[in-house]
């Protein structure tokens, strides 16, 4: 008999798997802290997002780090029709 995976829908995040994204993954040439954010960007609900942010500047980290293609994490989801509230936590901890 086959298990199907089952979608978990508005899974709570705890303080330690919000932390866990302050830990480099192997990176494929974008400036590493761009890649932080980038990851947490992609993998968090906007709540998440807000409660890792703090950690992340307290952390030392590059909010205001650039991708590939020079743009900030703020300048990408400024353009996302779903990336007002991440775009107001990157504002609110100093991101240009």
């Amino acid at each position: 008999m086959r298990k199907d995976k089952v979608k978990v829908l508005d899974e709570q995040w705890d303080d330690e798997r919000v932390a866990s994204f302050l830990e480099p993954r192997p990176g494929d040439g974008d400036n590493a802290d761009f890649q932080l954010l980038l990851r947490a960007y992609q993998s968090m609900r906007d709540a998440d997002f807000a409660r890792f942010i703090p950690l992340f500047c307290n952390a030392g980290r590059d909010i205001n780090a650039r991708g590939r293609e020079g743009k900030t994490l703020l300048e990408e989801v400024s353009e996302h029709r779903y990336g007002i509230a991440y775009a107001e936590t990157l504002r609110a901890h100093g991101a240009k």
